[in-house]
């Protein structure tokens, strides 16, 4: 039979899964784009700005 220990510390487990499960499904549906859409606009702007210097020369 299970005692209640063993029970509060399955719980705990379950718990502490299923919340980095979630953490991991938001940080690959919100964060990783929203850095990787940050990261190519401020390389588009860069090479912008490069190419406007080029001609002003």
């Amino acid at each position: 039979m299970v005692e209640f220990d063993q029970y509060l510390g399955f719980l705990a487990f379950l718990t502490i899964l299923t919340i980095g499960f979630w953490l991991m499904i938001f940080l690959l549906t919100f964060v990783v784009p929203y850095w990787l859409g940050g990261n190519l606009l401020e390389m588009w702007k860069e090479r912008q700005a490069e190419r406007k210097a080029k001609r002003n020369e």
